[in-house]
């Protein structure tokens, strides 16, 4: 049996497209950048509202069908529906650390609105015909989430950005030091999208191999 190894600390691995449905999928996520750059531009923390209203979609949508796969199979899941479920709440969680950093205008509440109410009933259909596709998805846009993160700190470093403190249920879920900054947050943030590329591309693989699940995840901190 194979397990998956995460390495946090290969932030910039990069899965190069080889199949029509890494192609597709990859020109979806470039898409949805384009827009996002287009509407926020270096407005980071608006930005990230927004897309990580999205993000915490596929976790919950792949959570909810494998279950029902499960059942109908009477199979074992091993161990990935939390997996994902967990994938689904730290994005969330994400979310939630930017709201009390900077609170969303009502545009961009309409927009994300709109635009969750669009991506989850587009994922759901993508999962239903092409589980490896919807992967692959979630596994490039967390690889997008970890260069922006990037270039969101390096923006900061050069003193373009503000480094308020970090808030306190940043510092609570991550456990990080009392006088800890958003550039601390967003670091932990960009371990947690390397984490969720390589969860989700070690998904896509599998299913691109013949195989229904991969091994029970492992996560090697």
């Amino acid at each position: 049996m194979t397990l998956l190894t995460i390495d946090k600390t290969d932030l910039a691995r990069h899965h190069t497209p080889r199949t029509l449905s890494d192609r597709v999928a990859y020109r979806v996520v470039r898409a949805l950048r384009f827009m996002a750059n287009g509407l926020f531009g270096r407005r980071y923390r608006h930005r990230t509202i927004v897309l990580e209203t999205i993000a915490a979609v596929p976790g919950m949508v792949a959570a909810t069908l494998l279950h029902l796969k499960c059942l109908r199979r009477m199979i074992d899941d091993r161990g990935w529906i939390r997996t994902l479920l967990d994938e689904a709440e730290t994005q969330r969680a994400h979310l939630m650390v930017f709201v009390a950093v900077d609170t969303p205008s009502a545009f961009e509440r309409f927009l994300v609105l709109l635009a969750q109410g669009v991506f989850y009933n587009a994922h759901f259909l993508i999962y239903l015909f092409s589980p490896r596709t919807a992967h692959r998805i979630a596994a490039y846009f967390a690889e997008d989430a970890v260069s922006g993160y990037g270039q969101y700190l390096e923006e900061i470093q050069e003193g373009r950005q503000e480094n308020p403190p970090a808030p306190p249920l940043a510092i609570a879920y991550w456990n990080l030091a009392p006088d800890a900054r958003l550039a601390d947050v967003i670091r932990a943030m960009q371990e947690d999208e390397a984490i969720h590329r390589d969860i989700n591309h070690s998904f896509a693989d599998a299913l691109e191999s013949g195989r229904d699940l991969p091994g029970p995840p492992e996560i090697t901190l």
